[in-house]
């Protein structure tokens, strides 16, 4: 396959364009970058954590304290 040596042909010798660049009716207009981020719809994401997750770190940071608490109140009463 061969590439045309100028990657930004002249527009007055590109067939299928109107004076100044448009595309008539019916023509296929140029390719789109394909840069979109993403396809389908639109879903709003959530904000911060799920329930499920800071219940179990809350729960887990209760346990850590209490036994803590509880050690220190062993040794205060030695």
């Amino acid at each position: 396959m061969t590439t045309p040596s100028n990657p930004d042909p002249d527009p007055r010798a590109t067939t299928g364009l109107e004076p100044g660049g448009g595309v008539p009716a019916g023509e296929t207009p140029p390719a789109e970058a394909g840069t979109g981020t993403g396809t389908g719809p639109y879903r709003k994401p959530k904000a911060g954590w799920s329930k499920g997750p800071l219940l179990i770190l809350a729960l887990a940071v209760l346990v850590f304290a209490l036994f803590f608490a509880v050690y220190g109140i062993v040794l205060a009463t030695r």
